[in-house]
């Protein structure tokens, strides 16, 4: 390959960014070239900021998503209100705390991150019990909310007949498998318009629930399921909802990971190859 020299007045330089404090400028403490000089310091949030963060996360959208199915009991919302129920307070816990721990709020999320080197393994277990933390104090709350009105039992997910053993499995794992897609595209990619992330991610919850809300309950998400299988106390058929999920998910990431494009590579400032 030959490689060409760049001249040095053909060379790019980019100057780098200058943050400007406005508020210093609106209490006239700085002028606009003064505050052009001070540098923002950004903190990253701790662990603790994001145990936190996933437990409340996992919190109201459990208490969100649950508490439309036990209202549906009574005020027949249909499974449309149902699935948008859930698709609509994930897109927001999305938008609220994903600045903060990432939004999982699915310990098969987590799981299938760490599977494919995203996410460190020694996170995992602090991530899912703030989880299934939240996800059990949820369906809690919802049980002494409605007391003696409506049967927690109704957020439990299961299937009936003539719905079969593989049949349940296979639901779960292809509908975890694209949601988990769908957030490896969508939020995990550099490349892909994150600003629009909660969206897609709500989007593809909504619709999954749609189509097999009715079928699985379209758990997708240990967490979901755990919950509300302590809380009532039916835990028959609770190992198909936590390996389910956690397979689709860490295999949609595998999978990604093989179409993910590596980043372009950077021009050398002296040289170009052709």
């Amino acid at each position: 390959m030959a490689q060409v020299s760049v001249p040095n007045n053909l060379r790019c330089s980019p100057k780098p960014p200058v943050s400007t404090d406005l508020s210093l400028i609106e209490e006239g403490k700085a002028s606009p070239s003064e505050a052009s000089t001070i540098t923002v310091t950004t903190v990253s949030p701790t662990n603790a900021h994001k145990i936190i963060a996933e437990l409340v996360g996992t919190f109201v959208i459990m208490f969100v998503g649950c508490a439309s199915w036990m209202i549906d009991q009574r005020y027949h919302i249909t499974l449309v209100g149902v699935a948008v129920a859930w698709g609509l307070v994930l897109m927001v816990m999305i938008y609220t705390l994903g600045h903060v721990s990432g939004a999982h709020f699915n310990p098969a999320v987590t799981f299938a991150f760490a599977a494919s080197a995203k996410f460190p393994w020694r996170q995992v277990p602090v991530y899912v019990a703030s989880q299934l933390a939240g996800s059990t104090l949820a369906v809690l709350t919802l049980a002494m909310l409605f007391r003696d009105q409506i049967n927690i039992g109704v957020t439990v997910t299961r299937y009936l007949r003539p719905t079969t053993h593989c049949e349940a499995f296979a639901w779960e794992f292809i509908l975890s498998f694209i949601l988990m897609l769908t957030i490896c595209g969508v939020a995990a990619d550099s490349r892909a318009i994150n600003e629009l992330s909660g969206v897609t991610v709500g989007a593809t919850m909504l619709f999954d629930v749609l189509i097999a809300g009715s079928i699985t309950g379209a758990s997708m998400n240990p967490a979901r399921s755990i919950g509300p299988a302590l809380v009532s106390g039916q835990l028959h058929s609770l190992w198909l909802y936590i390996l389910a999920p956690t397979l689709g998910t860490t295999t949609a990431s595998s999978i990604y990971c093989l179409v993910w494009l590596p980043l372009p590579e950077k021009i050398d400032d002296r040289n170009i190859k052709e």
